[in-house]
């Protein structure tokens, strides 16, 4: 069975989406999860992100509220966004990144609407995962963010969610169709349209596209 390293960081809504039809590939591939900044990203490729763009921003949360009715996935937005997901990415791993502990985290955001600083909301959560709140600053913890990051980059990781699989990345909750039917070794993926795809000739770039490139 192939090894996915699934990317995501609970800021993102399409993470969240993602995250709720990942069973889909449980028998298909053993999956990593692998809480990133988002931001650690954006910063890298020199991306603003989503909603730091406002017409993109609104989009944002209009696309993913149909996807999330579509798809019959409850979806409520969060007191504020975006906001800091470090205590969550932190507390992702300090529980192990386990199937159950992920999806708990992203429903604390995106089902019941709480971000971490909402005080008492995020101390209740941190009660219920048995967690104490400086636990969290641990290096070790602090360390496994910068290593998932730094791989995540390695492997071409340019947003959130992301899934790696054979080299091969596939990017937002919109190809998770995508990704089934490459873990299912379906012949396109070895057919001349991909190959054409993989070989479109580089035009020319802005300056500031080409600072980043370089």
């Amino acid at each position: 069975m192939k090894t996915l390293d699934w990317y995501f960081d609970f800021i993102s809504p399409y993470s969240y989406l993602q995250n709720a039809v990942l069973g889909r590939l449980a028998p298909l591939a053993r999956i990593r999860r692998r809480p990133i900044l988002f931001g650690g990203l954006l910063s890298h490729w020199g991306h603003l992100g989503p909603a730091e763009i406002p017409p993109k921003r609104e989009w944002t949360y209009l696309h993913c509220a149909w996807l999330a009715e579509r798809h019959g996935i409850a979806l409520r937005q969060p007191s504020m966004h975006p906001f800091n997901p470090l205590p969550l990415l932190r507390l992702s791993i300090a529980l192990g990144n386990t199937d159950a502990a992920v999806t708990r985290l992203f429903d604390f955001v995106w089902r019941d609407g709480h971000v971490p600083s909402d005080r008492e909301p995020w101390l209740a959560l941190l009660a219920e995962c048995g967690i104490d709140e400086g636990a969290l600053q641990a290096d070790a913890i602090k360390q496994a963010l910068r290593d998932a990051g730094a791989d995540a980059m390695t492997a071409g990781v340019f947003g959130v969610p992301t899934a790696v699989v054979d080299g091969q990345a596939f990017w937002g909750f919109e190809a998770t169709d995508m990704l089934v039917a490459f873990l299912n070794d379906d012949p396109f993926f070895a057919g001349p349209a991909m190959q054409a795809a993989r070989a479109v000739p580089l035009g020319p770039m802005r300056p500031q596209a080409l600072r980043v490139a370089s």
